[in-house]
């Protein structure tokens, strides 16, 4: 079993003397390549799971490449420093229920960030599932250079919406989850386009019943507007809406599973990466 050693890992950072040399190879393969992009925004990478060795790495090649990068032995390590900004790189297996079970646990933290998983020799029905229970890309591992520099160009350019879905979903589920039971019922009914009288008949109270539970829900909600309120609502089921169609050329069988993931999990990706370019570079390794 590997030892862990958090504090020693926490604190590794390449030493620029020693790293010098590994920057000029590098620079020489990407131009070469068209790996390295020139002028490219520096990036915060939080890797998480795996073992000691491939975290660093991944870190290593990050460091490289002029990103910033942290460690994360596990998930409570993560959640003890949990970070706002950035994409978080998660090694398969990092928590039981795969990559729906731990874009769960991030939600549940407030943690919105996009994540990408990875692993070595990963299956391309893993990567499939991967990509439909959430993560935006899937990294085949032990990483190369060049090929991370141009995926994670193209992985911050997706992330930003992405971000800002997620984020509304949360806060908009948070605010929600303030509201008594008969008021998420005249919210729900009002975002179906119910009128007052309709409502109240629908729940069987009055009108006036309505209106008082009508103006504490919007109170709850901060919302000047019904429009306010309902947008709150859509903003919160983005997560139970079903999964974003994949390209034609890329769309799976569907899965056997019993449950599909539930939380912000399928939340629409709407400038996740095609899925062809992501299985593609494993499909070539097998």
């Amino acid at each position: 079993m590997e030892r862990s050693r958090p504090s020693d890992e926490c604190a590794w950072r390449p030493q620029p003397p020693a790293l010098a040399p590994f920057r000029r190879h590098l620079a020489v393969q990407g131009q070469r390549t068209g790996g390295i992009v020139p002028g490219m925004e520096r990036t915060h990478l939080h890797i998480l799971g795996g073992t000691s060795r491939s975290r660093a790495e991944q870190a290593r090649i990050a460091f490289a490449l002029g990103h910033h990068a942290e460690v994360y032995g596990s998930l409570e390590e993560f959640f003890g420093r949990p970070p706002e900004d950035g994409i978080i790189l998660a090694a398969e297996g990092t928590v039981t229920g795969g990559t729906a079970g731990l874009i769960r646990r991030l939600g549940e933290a407030g943690v919105w960030l996009p994540l990408v998983m990875t692993a070595e020799d990963a299956p391309i029905e893993a990567v499939v599932d991967a990509i439909r229970d959430g993560a935006i890309d899937f990294l085949a591992l032990p990483l190369e250079t060049t090929q991370l520099a141009r995926r994670l160009q193209r992985i911050a350019v997706a992330a930003g919406p992405i971000i800002a879905s997620r984020r509304r979903h949360i806060e908009s589920r948070g605010r929600i989850s303030q509201l008594s039971r008969r008021e998420r019922e005249v919210l729900e009914c009002l975002a179906a386009g119910r009128s007052n009288k309709l409502i109240a008949r629908d729940l069987g109270i009055s009108p006036r019943t309505v209106e008082i539970h009508r103006a504490n829900m919007m109170t709850k909600l901060d919302a000047g507007h019904a429009a306010d309120a309902v947008r709150l609502w859509m903003d919160a089921q983005t997560g139970q809406a079903g999964e974003q169609a994949l390209p034609a050329a890329a769309r799976p069988l569907p899965r056997s599973r019993a449950a599909e993931p539930v939380g912000f999990a399928s939340a629409p990706r709407p400038s996740a990466l095609p899925l062809v370019e992501t299985v593609e570079p494993l499909r070539r390794r097998a």
